[in-house]
């Protein structure tokens, strides 16, 4: 059953340009990783450093492989020193409500 996982960022305000090139090039993977339905990426418009991607994962499974390839090999080390505060994820489970 399809996953949705929410990953809010919080970004240092100057750092903002420097974080759309760094998540450009990480969402080519993300997109590109086996298991991905979607991913998009919500900036608040009052607040541009302040950022919701939106990923829609196949299975639970999936977004766990995915967290263990950013967790290794994957890993984003330019993202960190860009951030105003620890991102937050959040995953949701689709129901028939």
């Amino acid at each position: 059953m399809p996953v949705t996982v929410i990953l809010e960022l919080r970004l240092k305000s100057e750092s903002v340009a420097a974080a759309r090139d760094v998540m450009r090039r990480a969402l080519q993977d993300t997109r590109a990783f086996e298991g991905n339905l979607a991913t998009d990426v919500l900036v608040d418009e009052a607040d541009e450093a302040h950022w919701l991607i939106y990923e829609l994962w196949d299975s639970v499974e999936h977004d766990e492989a995915y967290r263990a390839f950013r967790a290794g090999e994957g890993r984003l080390t330019e993202l960190p020193p860009l951030l105003a505060a620890p991102p937050v994820k959040t995953r949701y489970s689709t129901t028939d409500i």
